[in-house]
């Protein structure tokens, strides 16, 4: 019984050191920032939407750990087979959803031990919002009139469903070329437009046909389904 019991709890040691060694670790910002050069990488920011447009890590997408629908409902479009790279202000948050991504699959998580407040204090670079004006409501009158038909797309790079969606609407502009105008809008930045069309989550899909609106979407839509309304 004893001989059984050793094993057992060998069993389990050995499983737990498996699991922290292949699944979740905190790495220091030297190599954190070392690992975010490697290909096929994606870099996950779990702060809130305002602290990530004060300044952000290159390519990073945005998934909020205060607001668990949000952060869920996003991280189902990474892959759990590609690395993750996790940071936050100090490097709680990030932590926790760190080992929350481990725990449900995710392979190879790396933590930014001290967030991006380590991060620039070692004087590491960080990208801040664009200086792009607010569209203003006669400039988005003007795009979607700009056409017959007209797909506007309001999406953000740090958005994962949105980077999903890419290469479908890069798709959809070489099939059906000529068919209709592609307009992009960034939600990080044009927050007063998605306030006005009622845009509530990106990515959302709005099809105008002679100026007006005669469908809209959110989320990951089929490729098929973009086809038919603007066909």
């Amino acid at each position: 019984m004893k001989n059984i019991m050793s094993l057992l709890l060998a069993v389990m040691l050995f499983s737990c050191s498996s699991n922290a060694q292949q699944g979740n670790k905190d790495v220091d910002a030297t190599t954190f920032e070392k690992d975010i050069q490697k290909e096929n990488v994606q870099v996950l920011d779990v702060r809130t939407p305002t602290e990530f447009a004060d300044g952000h890590i290159k390519n990073a997408m945005l998934a909020d750990w205060l607001n668990q629908a949000q952060f869920k409902e996003r991280v189902q479009y990474l892959d759990k087979s590609k690395p993750v790279l996790v940071y936050c202000a100090s490097g709680g948050r990030s932590s926790k959803a760190s080992q929350w991504l481990a725990d449900n699959g995710f392979t190879t998580v790396e933590n930014l031990r001290g967030g991006i407040t380590q991060w620039k204090i070692e004087n590491k670079p960080v990208e801040g919002t664009s200086a792009q004006p607010q569209i203003t409501e006669q400039d988005y009158a003007a795009q979607v009139n700009a056409a017959p038909v007209v797909l506007i797309d309001f999406g953000a790079a740090w958005c994962p469903p949105c980077r999903k969606m890419d290469p479908v609407i890069s798709e959809l502009e070489t099939e059906l070329k000529d068919k209709f105008r592609l307009v992009k809008i960034d939600g990080g930045i044009h927050t007063n437009m998605m306030k006005l069309q009622g845009v509530e989550a990106l990515p959302t899909f709005i099809v105008y046909r002679n100026g007006k609106e005669t469908w809209r979407k959110q989320g990951v839509i089929e490729k098929s389904e973009l086809v038919a309304q603007l066909q």
